[in-house]
Protein backbone atom coordinates (compact mmCIF):
# COMPACT_ATOMS: atom_id res chain seq x y z
CA UNK A 1 0.00 0.00 0.00
CA UNK A 2 1.68 3.47 -1.32
CA UNK A 3 1.68 5.92 1.81
CA UNK A 4 -1.00 8.25 0.35
CA UNK A 5 -3.47 4.90 0.28
CA UNK A 6 -2.39 4.39 4.17
CA UNK A 7 -2.97 8.48 4.94
CA UNK A 8 -6.33 7.93 3.14
CA UNK A 9 -7.22 5.10 5.24
CA UNK A 10 -5.83 6.46 8.26
CA UNK A 11 -7.81 9.27 7.92
CA UNK A 12 -10.99 7.63 6.68
CA UNK A 13 -10.62 5.64 10.47
CA UNK A 14 -10.59 8.92 12.27
CA UNK A 15 -13.24 10.63 10.70
CA UNK A 16 -15.14 7.59 11.45
CA UNK A 17 -14.07 7.38 15.26
CA UNK A 18 -14.86 11.17 15.79
CA UNK A 19 -18.21 10.52 13.99
CA UNK A 20 -18.77 7.68 16.60
CA UNK A 21 -17.90 9.49 19.54
CA UNK A 22 -19.23 12.62 18.70
CA UNK A 23 -23.11 12.31 19.55
CA UNK A 24 -22.86 10.35 23.04
CA UNK A 25 -19.95 12.43 23.93
CA UNK A 26 -21.41 16.01 22.85
CA UNK A 27 -24.82 14.50 25.06
CA UNK A 28 -22.90 13.22 27.92
CA UNK A 29 -21.68 16.75 28.20
CA UNK A 30 -25.01 18.70 27.57
CA UNK A 31 -26.03 16.52 30.47
CA UNK A 32 -22.91 17.38 32.46
CA UNK A 33 -23.73 21.21 32.14
CA UNK A 34 -27.42 21.24 33.06
CA UNK A 35 -27.47 18.57 35.74
CA UNK A 36 -28.95 19.91 38.93
CA UNK A 37 -27.81 17.40 41.08
CA UNK A 38 -24.73 16.88 42.27
CA UNK A 39 -22.34 13.80 42.55
CA UNK A 40 -21.16 13.18 46.44
CA UNK A 41 -17.62 13.56 45.47
CA UNK A 42 -18.26 16.98 44.04
CA UNK A 43 -20.33 17.93 47.00
CA UNK A 44 -16.93 16.99 49.38
CA UNK A 45 -14.67 19.86 47.34
CA UNK A 46 -17.85 22.13 47.45
CA UNK A 47 -17.38 21.67 51.09
CA UNK A 48 -14.15 22.09 51.27
CA UNK A 49 -13.94 25.49 48.99
CA UNK A 50 -16.83 26.44 51.08
CA UNK A 51 -19.13 26.72 47.43
CA UNK A 52 -22.85 26.57 47.52
CA UNK A 53 -23.03 24.82 44.06
CA UNK A 54 -26.98 25.95 43.90
CA UNK A 55 -25.98 29.88 43.46
CA UNK A 56 -25.78 30.94 40.19
CA UNK A 57 -23.53 33.65 39.80
CA UNK A 58 -23.37 36.75 37.59
CA UNK A 59 -21.02 37.76 35.09
CA UNK A 60 -18.57 39.90 37.18
CA UNK A 61 -18.69 36.80 39.78
CA UNK A 62 -18.12 34.44 37.73
CA UNK A 63 -15.10 36.06 36.04
CA UNK A 64 -13.84 36.87 38.83
CA UNK A 65 -13.81 33.31 40.67
CA UNK A 66 -12.05 32.22 36.55
CA UNK A 67 -9.23 34.89 37.49
CA UNK A 68 -8.74 34.06 41.14
CA UNK A 69 -8.76 30.62 40.20
CA UNK A 70 -5.87 30.95 37.57
CA UNK A 71 -3.86 33.51 39.57
CA UNK A 72 -3.75 31.07 42.65
CA UNK A 73 -2.67 28.30 39.75
CA UNK A 74 -0.01 30.07 38.45
CA UNK A 75 1.20 30.55 41.87
CA UNK A 76 1.23 27.18 42.95
CA UNK A 77 2.85 25.87 39.43
CA UNK A 78 5.62 28.16 40.25
CA UNK A 79 6.13 27.47 43.68
CA UNK A 80 6.00 23.96 42.99
CA UNK A 81 9.05 24.32 40.76
CA UNK A 82 11.40 26.78 42.73
CA UNK A 83 11.20 23.69 45.61
CA UNK A 84 11.36 20.79 43.75
CA UNK A 85 14.60 19.76 45.55
CA UNK A 86 12.95 19.24 48.03
CA UNK A 87 10.49 16.95 46.94
CA UNK A 88 10.69 13.31 46.11
CA UNK A 89 12.60 12.67 42.83
CA UNK A 90 14.63 15.52 43.65
CA UNK A 91 15.79 17.67 40.99
CA UNK A 92 17.31 21.32 41.13
CA UNK A 93 15.03 24.46 41.60
CA UNK A 94 13.82 25.41 38.08
CA UNK A 95 15.57 28.94 36.95
CA UNK A 96 12.70 31.86 38.18
CA UNK A 97 12.18 33.30 34.57
CA UNK A 98 12.15 29.83 33.59
CA UNK A 99 9.92 28.79 36.33
CA UNK A 100 7.41 31.71 35.84
CA UNK A 101 7.21 31.63 31.90
CA UNK A 102 6.08 27.84 33.09
CA UNK A 103 3.66 28.86 35.03
CA UNK A 104 1.98 31.06 32.63
CA UNK A 105 2.33 28.44 30.00
CA UNK A 106 0.50 25.84 31.67
CA UNK A 107 -2.23 27.64 33.06
CA UNK A 108 -3.27 29.16 30.41
CA UNK A 109 -3.33 26.02 28.43
CA UNK A 110 -0.41 26.51 25.98
CA UNK A 111 2.52 24.26 27.38
CA UNK A 112 5.16 26.44 25.17
CA UNK A 113 8.48 24.91 26.83
CA UNK A 114 11.51 26.95 27.11
CA UNK A 115 13.58 24.31 28.48
CA UNK A 116 14.45 20.86 28.56
CA UNK A 117 11.55 18.79 30.15
CA UNK A 118 13.72 15.68 30.94
CA UNK A 119 16.78 17.32 32.68
CA UNK A 120 14.46 20.40 33.70
CA UNK A 121 11.69 18.91 35.83
CA UNK A 122 11.20 16.48 38.33
CA UNK A 123 8.56 13.52 38.15
CA UNK A 124 7.17 15.52 41.20
CA UNK A 125 6.98 18.82 39.22
CA UNK A 126 5.33 17.06 36.34
CA UNK A 127 2.58 15.18 38.41
CA UNK A 128 1.56 17.77 41.27
CA UNK A 129 2.17 21.21 39.03
CA UNK A 130 2.43 20.63 35.02
CA UNK A 131 -0.31 17.71 34.81
CA UNK A 132 -2.52 19.24 37.43
CA UNK A 133 -3.01 22.12 35.18
CA UNK A 134 -3.40 19.89 32.12
CA UNK A 135 -6.66 19.54 33.86
CA UNK A 136 -7.53 22.68 35.36
CA UNK A 137 -6.54 24.77 32.63
CA UNK A 138 -8.62 22.88 30.40
CA UNK A 139 -11.54 22.48 32.48
CA UNK A 140 -11.60 26.62 32.36
CA UNK A 141 -12.00 27.06 28.66
CA UNK A 142 -15.04 24.60 28.98
CA UNK A 143 -16.65 26.44 31.66
CA UNK A 144 -16.13 29.91 29.82
CA UNK A 145 -17.64 28.19 27.20
CA UNK A 146 -20.41 26.62 28.87
CA UNK A 147 -21.05 30.00 30.60
CA UNK A 148 -21.70 31.64 27.29
CA UNK A 149 -23.90 29.10 25.72
CA UNK A 150 -26.31 30.02 28.95
CA UNK A 151 -26.48 33.04 27.99
CA UNK A 152 -28.05 32.92 24.70
CA UNK A 153 -30.48 30.28 26.66
CA UNK A 154 -31.64 32.23 29.19
CA UNK A 155 -34.01 35.54 29.53
CA UNK A 156 -33.60 38.66 31.59
CA UNK A 157 -31.27 36.88 34.25
CA UNK A 158 -28.04 38.30 33.96
CA UNK A 159 -27.02 35.03 35.34
CA UNK A 160 -24.39 32.36 33.52
CA UNK A 161 -23.80 29.82 36.08
CA UNK A 162 -21.18 28.87 39.13
CA UNK A 163 -17.70 28.59 38.06
CA UNK A 164 -16.82 26.30 40.75
CA UNK A 165 -19.52 23.88 39.66
CA UNK A 166 -18.52 24.10 36.08
CA UNK A 167 -14.57 23.91 36.93
CA UNK A 168 -15.25 20.53 39.23
CA UNK A 169 -17.51 19.16 37.07
CA UNK A 170 -15.45 19.38 34.09
CA UNK A 171 -12.65 18.08 35.23
CA UNK A 172 -14.87 15.24 37.21
CA UNK A 173 -17.17 14.04 35.09
CA UNK A 174 -15.26 14.35 32.09
CA UNK A 175 -11.62 14.46 31.61
CA UNK A 176 -10.50 12.60 34.42
CA UNK A 177 -12.67 9.56 32.83
CA UNK A 178 -11.82 9.91 29.61
CA UNK A 179 -7.83 10.44 30.35
CA UNK A 180 -8.28 7.33 32.39
CA UNK A 181 -9.82 5.42 30.16
CA UNK A 182 -7.30 6.47 27.29
CA UNK A 183 -3.82 6.41 29.56
CA UNK A 184 -4.30 2.68 30.21
CA UNK A 185 -5.36 2.43 26.33
CA UNK A 186 -1.62 3.91 25.88
CA UNK A 187 -0.05 1.90 28.39
CA UNK A 188 -1.55 -1.13 26.65
CA UNK A 189 -0.22 0.11 23.13
CA UNK A 190 3.62 0.21 24.38
CA UNK A 191 3.78 3.91 26.18
CA UNK A 192 5.88 4.38 28.16
CA UNK A 193 4.52 5.09 32.17
CA UNK A 194 7.93 4.48 35.01
CA UNK A 195 8.96 6.44 37.65
CA UNK A 196 12.27 6.10 37.07
CA UNK A 197 14.99 8.20 36.21
CA UNK A 198 16.30 6.98 33.02
CA UNK A 199 17.34 3.17 31.42
CA UNK A 200 20.44 2.18 30.35
CA UNK A 201 20.75 1.09 26.49
CA UNK A 202 23.38 -0.70 24.84
CA UNK A 203 24.55 1.09 21.63
CA UNK A 204 25.91 -0.98 18.85
CA UNK A 205 29.60 -0.64 19.64
CA UNK A 206 28.20 -2.27 23.22
CA UNK A 207 28.63 1.12 25.00
CA UNK A 208 25.98 1.97 27.07
CA UNK A 209 23.92 5.30 27.44
CA UNK A 210 21.19 6.66 29.71
CA UNK A 211 17.97 7.53 28.46
CA UNK A 212 15.12 9.45 30.20
CA UNK A 213 12.24 7.95 31.04
CA UNK A 214 8.76 9.02 33.15
CA UNK A 215 5.44 8.11 33.84
CA UNK A 216 4.60 9.07 30.58
CA UNK A 217 1.11 7.53 29.40
CA UNK A 218 -0.56 9.34 32.28
CA UNK A 219 0.67 12.64 31.54
CA UNK A 220 0.34 11.89 27.55
CA UNK A 221 -3.33 11.74 27.56
CA UNK A 222 -4.27 14.85 29.05
CA UNK A 223 -1.97 16.33 27.39
CA UNK A 224 -3.76 15.57 23.97
CA UNK A 225 -7.46 15.43 25.66
CA UNK A 226 -7.10 19.00 27.01
CA UNK A 227 -5.60 20.22 24.39
CA UNK A 228 -2.85 21.13 25.97
CA UNK A 229 0.77 19.50 24.16
CA UNK A 230 3.52 20.09 26.56
CA UNK A 231 6.03 16.83 26.83
CA UNK A 232 6.88 15.38 29.45
CA UNK A 233 10.23 14.45 26.96
CA UNK A 234 11.62 17.04 24.53
CA UNK A 235 11.15 15.46 21.52
CA UNK A 236 7.14 15.24 22.23
CA UNK A 237 5.14 12.88 20.59
CA UNK A 238 7.91 12.19 17.75
CA UNK A 239 9.92 10.71 20.95
CA UNK A 240 9.26 6.66 20.70
CA UNK A 241 8.19 6.57 24.38
CA UNK A 242 5.77 8.99 24.26
CA UNK A 243 4.39 7.74 20.50
CA UNK A 244 5.56 4.43 19.82
CA UNK A 245 4.00 3.40 16.71
CA UNK A 246 0.64 4.21 14.35
CA UNK A 247 -1.63 3.31 16.50
CA UNK A 248 -0.39 5.59 18.98
CA UNK A 249 -0.40 8.47 16.82
CA UNK A 250 -3.40 7.93 15.80
CA UNK A 251 -5.09 7.67 19.15
CA UNK A 252 -3.30 10.93 20.21
CA UNK A 253 -4.87 12.80 16.89
CA UNK A 254 -8.02 11.97 17.98
CA UNK A 255 -7.73 12.46 21.74
CA UNK A 256 -6.80 16.10 20.98
CA UNK A 257 -9.78 16.52 18.56
CA UNK A 258 -12.24 14.68 20.54
CA UNK A 259 -13.71 16.95 22.88
CA UNK A 260 -13.41 20.44 20.23
CA UNK A 261 -15.64 19.01 17.98
CA UNK A 262 -18.18 16.86 20.57
CA UNK A 263 -18.84 20.41 21.82
CA UNK A 264 -21.04 21.60 18.62
CA UNK A 265 -22.95 18.54 19.88
CA UNK A 266 -23.54 20.04 23.06
CA UNK A 267 -23.83 23.54 21.82
CA UNK A 268 -27.07 22.24 19.55
CA UNK A 269 -28.65 20.29 23.10
CA UNK A 270 -28.22 23.08 25.49
CA UNK A 271 -29.53 25.78 23.48
CA UNK A 272 -32.30 23.49 21.70
CA UNK A 273 -31.32 23.19 18.18
CA UNK A 274 -29.25 20.85 17.24
CA UNK A 275 -29.25 22.73 13.13
CA UNK A 276 -27.25 25.04 15.06
CA UNK A 277 -24.28 22.06 16.08
CA UNK A 278 -24.45 20.83 12.75
CA UNK A 279 -23.70 24.39 11.42
CA UNK A 280 -20.61 24.98 13.64
CA UNK A 281 -19.17 21.83 12.94
CA UNK A 282 -19.60 21.97 9.45
CA UNK A 283 -17.50 25.36 9.84
CA UNK A 284 -14.34 23.91 11.96
CA UNK A 285 -14.72 20.82 9.45
CA UNK A 286 -14.21 22.75 6.37
CA UNK A 287 -11.32 24.91 7.69
CA UNK A 288 -9.69 21.47 9.26
CA UNK A 289 -10.17 19.74 6.09
CA UNK A 290 -8.75 22.75 3.69
CA UNK A 291 -6.57 23.14 5.53
CA UNK A 292 -4.89 19.61 5.56
CA UNK A 293 -5.12 19.42 2.01
CA UNK A 294 -2.74 22.08 1.50
CA UNK A 295 0.00 21.25 4.06
CA UNK A 296 -0.05 17.66 2.64
CA UNK A 297 0.00 18.88 -1.12
CA UNK A 298 3.00 21.38 0.29
CA UNK A 299 4.69 18.36 2.08
CA UNK A 300 4.42 15.58 -0.83
CA UNK A 301 4.07 18.06 -3.57
CA UNK A 302 5.54 21.77 -2.98
CA UNK A 303 9.30 23.60 -4.00
CA UNK A 304 11.86 21.38 -2.70
CA UNK A 305 9.82 18.28 -1.70
CA UNK A 306 10.83 16.17 -5.19
CA UNK A 307 9.23 12.49 -3.53
CA UNK A 308 8.10 13.88 -0.32
CA UNK A 309 9.76 16.55 2.21
CA UNK A 310 10.79 14.13 4.89
CA UNK A 311 12.98 16.68 6.42
CA UNK A 312 12.30 16.78 10.13
CA UNK A 313 9.81 14.06 10.44
CA UNK A 314 9.97 10.56 11.78
CA UNK A 315 9.78 7.73 9.51
CA UNK A 316 7.71 5.64 11.52
CA UNK A 317 4.84 7.99 10.49
CA UNK A 318 5.92 9.41 7.57
CA UNK A 319 4.53 12.52 5.55
CA UNK A 320 0.40 11.75 5.95
CA UNK A 321 0.43 10.84 9.57
CA UNK A 322 2.73 13.91 10.43
CA UNK A 323 0.82 16.32 8.28
CA UNK A 324 -2.56 14.98 9.80
CA UNK A 325 -0.58 15.36 13.32
CA UNK A 326 0.58 19.18 12.76
CA UNK A 327 -2.72 20.12 10.85
CA UNK A 328 -4.99 19.00 14.09
CA UNK A 329 -2.51 20.26 16.70
CA UNK A 330 -2.49 23.64 15.65
CA UNK A 331 -6.02 23.85 14.45
CA UNK A 332 -6.92 23.09 17.85
CA UNK A 333 -4.66 25.02 20.67
CA UNK A 334 -2.71 21.85 21.74
CA UNK A 335 0.96 22.41 20.18
CA UNK A 336 2.41 18.75 20.58
CA UNK A 337 4.27 17.79 17.98
CA UNK A 338 5.17 14.36 16.02
CA UNK A 339 7.31 16.06 13.14
CA UNK A 340 9.47 19.15 13.40
CA UNK A 341 7.40 21.87 11.71
CA UNK A 342 10.18 24.48 10.89
CA UNK A 343 11.26 21.95 8.97
CA UNK A 344 8.15 22.00 6.57
CA UNK A 345 8.33 23.68 3.41
CA UNK A 346 7.30 26.69 3.05
CA UNK A 347 3.75 26.48 2.05
CA UNK A 348 3.14 23.48 4.39
CA UNK A 349 4.77 25.60 7.50
CA UNK A 350 2.74 28.81 6.56
CA UNK A 351 -0.33 26.39 6.53
CA UNK A 352 0.36 25.66 9.69
CA UNK A 353 0.88 28.98 10.83
CA UNK A 354 -2.02 29.89 9.23
CA UNK A 355 -4.48 27.05 11.18
CA UNK A 356 -3.55 28.91 14.37
CA UNK A 357 -4.27 32.58 13.39
CA UNK A 358 -7.43 31.53 11.73
CA UNK A 359 -8.13 32.14 15.91
CA UNK A 360 -8.95 28.96 17.04
CA UNK A 361 -11.73 27.70 15.30
CA UNK A 362 -10.84 24.39 13.02
CA UNK A 363 -12.13 23.10 15.89
CA UNK A 364 -10.13 25.02 18.48
CA UNK A 365 -8.93 24.54 21.81
CA UNK A 366 -11.08 22.46 24.59
CA UNK A 367 -14.16 25.02 25.01
CA UNK A 368 -11.46 27.97 23.40
CA UNK A 369 -12.64 26.60 20.22
CA UNK A 370 -16.68 26.77 21.06
CA UNK A 371 -16.56 30.13 22.14
CA UNK A 372 -13.87 31.79 19.71
CA UNK A 373 -16.64 30.02 16.21
CA UNK A 374 -19.29 31.67 18.78
CA UNK A 375 -17.73 35.19 18.14
CA UNK A 376 -16.65 34.86 14.89
CA UNK A 377 -20.82 33.69 14.22
CA UNK A 378 -22.00 37.03 16.30
CA UNK A 379 -19.53 39.35 13.48
CA UNK A 380 -20.90 37.47 10.60
CA UNK A 381 -24.88 37.94 11.76
CA UNK A 382 -23.54 41.99 12.41
CA UNK A 383 -22.49 42.30 8.95
CA UNK A 384 -24.88 40.34 7.67
CA UNK A 385 -27.38 42.49 9.43
CA UNK A 386 -25.29 45.70 8.30
CA UNK A 387 -25.83 44.12 4.42
CA UNK A 388 -30.04 44.24 4.73
CA UNK A 389 -30.15 46.76 6.76
CA UNK A 390 -31.53 45.24 9.61
CA UNK A 391 -31.13 44.64 13.48
CA UNK A 392 -28.56 41.68 13.79
CA UNK A 393 -30.25 39.05 16.11
CA UNK A 394 -28.79 35.51 17.17
CA UNK A 395 -30.78 32.64 18.72
CA UNK A 396 -33.35 35.04 19.39
CA UNK A 397 -30.81 37.78 21.02
CA UNK A 398 -30.51 40.88 19.64
CA UNK A 399 -26.65 41.92 19.39
CA UNK A 400 -26.09 45.68 20.03
CA UNK A 401 -23.25 47.57 20.26
CA UNK A 402 -22.15 46.39 23.84
CA UNK A 403 -22.01 42.50 22.36
CA UNK A 404 -21.06 43.73 19.04
CA UNK A 405 -17.67 45.51 20.97
CA UNK A 406 -17.52 42.47 23.17
CA UNK A 407 -17.17 40.24 20.51
CA UNK A 408 -14.74 42.60 18.54
CA UNK A 409 -12.20 42.76 21.72
CA UNK A 410 -11.96 38.83 21.48
CA UNK A 411 -11.15 38.61 17.67
CA UNK A 412 -8.83 42.29 17.25
CA UNK A 413 -6.99 39.89 20.23
CA UNK A 414 -4.82 37.68 19.27
CA UNK A 415 -3.82 39.88 16.19
CA UNK A 416 -2.80 42.85 18.20
CA UNK A 417 -0.93 40.68 20.07
CA UNK A 418 1.15 38.64 17.55
CA UNK A 419 2.12 41.31 15.19
CA UNK A 420 3.05 43.93 17.93
CA UNK A 421 4.96 41.44 19.25
CA UNK A 422 6.68 39.90 15.96
CA UNK A 423 7.11 43.92 15.29
CA UNK A 424 8.92 44.09 18.69
CA UNK A 425 11.18 41.36 18.15
CA UNK A 426 12.46 42.36 14.68
CA UNK A 427 13.05 46.08 15.02
CA UNK A 428 14.55 45.65 18.46
CA UNK A 429 18.43 45.52 19.02
CA UNK A 430 19.85 42.11 19.93
CA UNK A 431 16.49 40.37 19.39
CA UNK A 432 17.83 38.70 16.04
CA UNK A 433 20.53 37.05 17.36
CA UNK A 434 17.75 34.37 18.59
CA UNK A 435 16.89 33.58 14.70
CA UNK A 436 19.24 30.94 13.36
CA UNK A 437 17.58 31.72 9.96
CA UNK A 438 17.35 35.32 8.17
CA UNK A 439 15.04 36.80 5.48
CA UNK A 440 11.78 35.17 5.15
CA UNK A 441 12.20 32.43 7.52
CA UNK A 442 13.52 34.01 10.13
CA UNK A 443 10.53 36.39 9.94
CA UNK A 444 8.21 32.87 9.89
CA UNK A 445 9.73 31.91 12.89
CA UNK A 446 9.04 34.83 15.49
CA UNK A 447 5.85 35.19 13.91
CA UNK A 448 4.76 31.32 14.40
CA UNK A 449 5.90 32.05 17.78
CA UNK A 450 3.69 34.79 18.54
CA UNK A 451 1.18 33.28 16.74
CA UNK A 452 1.78 30.02 18.99
CA UNK A 453 1.81 32.26 22.54
CA UNK A 454 -1.14 34.81 21.61
CA UNK A 455 -3.04 31.54 20.79
CA UNK A 456 -2.11 29.20 23.74
CA UNK A 457 -0.98 26.87 21.07
CA UNK A 458 2.46 26.04 22.28
CA UNK A 459 4.49 24.78 19.39
CA UNK A 460 7.13 26.20 17.76
CA UNK A 461 9.44 26.29 14.56
CA UNK A 462 12.45 24.99 16.61
CA UNK A 463 14.81 27.82 14.70
CA UNK A 464 14.00 30.50 17.19
CA UNK A 465 15.94 30.41 20.80
CA UNK A 466 13.46 32.30 22.74
CA UNK A 467 15.73 31.62 26.38
CA UNK A 468 16.39 35.66 26.48
CA UNK A 469 14.98 38.02 28.21
CA UNK A 470 12.89 39.84 25.94
CA UNK A 471 11.19 36.57 24.60
CA UNK A 472 10.70 34.94 27.93
CA UNK A 473 9.14 38.39 28.88
CA UNK A 474 7.02 39.26 25.76
CA UNK A 475 5.59 35.98 24.81
CA UNK A 476 4.67 35.20 28.27
CA UNK A 477 2.92 38.38 28.56
CA UNK A 478 1.24 36.96 25.13
CA UNK A 479 0.29 34.10 26.65
CA UNK A 480 -1.31 35.58 29.48
CA UNK A 481 -3.16 38.82 27.89
CA UNK A 482 -3.74 36.25 24.51
CA UNK A 483 -5.53 34.11 27.24
CA UNK A 484 -7.76 36.12 29.85
CA UNK A 485 -8.49 39.26 27.60
CA UNK A 486 -10.60 37.01 25.23
CA UNK A 487 -12.44 35.35 28.24
CA UNK A 488 -13.03 38.30 30.17
CA UNK A 489 -14.98 39.76 26.86
CA UNK A 490 -16.42 36.02 26.42
CA UNK A 491 -17.80 36.26 29.90
CA UNK A 492 -18.88 40.17 29.76
CA UNK A 493 -20.29 38.94 26.37
CA UNK A 494 -22.48 36.53 28.31
CA UNK A 495 -23.45 38.40 31.05
CA UNK A 496 -24.94 40.43 28.11
CA UNK A 497 -26.94 38.18 26.14
CA UNK A 498 -28.27 36.68 29.27
CA UNK A 499 -29.54 39.52 30.48
CA UNK A 500 -31.89 40.26 27.12
CA UNK A 501 -35.32 38.90 26.56
CA UNK A 502 -35.55 35.87 24.21
CA UNK A 503 -37.19 37.06 20.78
CA UNK A 504 -39.12 35.03 18.69
CA UNK A 505 -38.09 34.01 14.85
CA UNK A 506 -39.78 36.38 12.28
CA UNK A 507 -39.57 36.04 8.44
CA UNK A 508 -36.61 38.41 8.68
CA UNK A 509 -34.85 36.36 11.29
CA UNK A 510 -31.41 35.11 9.72
CA UNK A 511 -31.49 31.59 9.63
CA UNK A 512 -28.81 30.49 11.60
CA UNK A 513 -28.80 26.28 11.57
CA UNK A 514 -28.64 26.38 7.54
CA UNK A 515 -25.24 25.72 5.26
CA UNK A 516 -25.42 29.15 3.94
CA UNK A 517 -25.07 30.45 7.58
CA UNK A 518 -21.95 27.65 7.94
CA UNK A 519 -20.72 29.34 4.97
CA UNK A 520 -21.06 32.90 6.03
CA UNK A 521 -19.18 31.75 9.08
CA UNK A 522 -16.45 30.22 7.48
CA UNK A 523 -16.49 33.33 5.15
CA UNK A 524 -16.21 35.82 8.09
CA UNK A 525 -12.85 33.58 9.45
CA UNK A 526 -11.17 33.62 6.50
CA UNK A 527 -11.72 37.48 5.71
CA UNK A 528 -10.82 38.35 9.14
CA UNK A 529 -7.47 36.47 8.97
CA UNK A 530 -6.80 37.81 5.42
CA UNK A 531 -7.46 41.66 6.36
CA UNK A 532 -4.71 41.32 9.56
CA UNK A 533 -2.24 38.75 8.30
CA UNK A 534 -1.96 38.55 4.41
CA UNK A 535 0.51 41.42 4.69
CA UNK A 536 3.15 40.05 6.85
CA UNK A 537 2.45 36.09 5.66
CA UNK A 538 3.70 37.87 2.37
CA UNK A 539 6.75 38.57 3.57
CA UNK A 540 6.99 35.40 5.06
CA UNK A 541 5.97 31.61 4.36
CA UNK A 542 5.04 32.95 1.11
CA UNK A 543 7.47 34.99 0.38
CA UNK A 544 9.91 31.82 0.93
CA UNK A 545 7.49 29.99 -1.15
CA UNK A 546 7.66 31.54 -3.92
CA UNK A 547 11.59 31.88 -4.04
CA UNK A 548 11.67 28.22 -3.72
CA UNK A 549 9.78 27.91 -7.27
CA UNK A 550 11.37 27.56 -10.26
CA UNK A 551 11.67 30.52 -12.84
CA UNK A 552 10.27 28.23 -15.60
CA UNK A 553 7.11 26.79 -13.34
CA UNK A 554 5.89 31.08 -13.10
CA UNK A 555 3.34 31.98 -14.97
Amino acid sequence: MSDTAAGLLQLLVLLVLLAAAWRPLGDWMARVFTDERHWRVERAVYRVGRVDPDSDQRAVTYTLAILAFSLVGVLVTYLVQRVQGLLPFAKDAVEPSVAFNTAISFVTNTNWQSYIPETTMSHASNALALAVQNFLSAAVGMAVAVALVRGFTRSRSGRVGNAWVDLTRAVVRILLPLATVLAVVLIASGVVMSVRANVPLVAADGSTHPAAIAPVASQEAIKELGTNGGGILNANSAHPFENPNGWTNLLQILALLLIPVSLTRTFGRMVGSMRQGYSLLAVMATLWGAMLAVVWTAEAHGPGATGGAMEGKEVRFGIPSSVLFANSTTGTSTGAVNSMHDSYTAFGGGGVLLNMLFGEVSPGGVGTGLYSILVIAIIAVFLAGLMVGRTPELLGTSLGRREVTCAAIVVLTMPALVLLGTGAAIVLPGTGDAMTNSGPHGLSEVLYAFGSAANNNGSAFAGLTVTSPFFQIALGAAMLFGRFLPIIAVLALAGLLSAQPRRDESAGTLRTGTPLFAGLVTATVVLVSAITFLPALALSPIAEGLAAVPIGALP
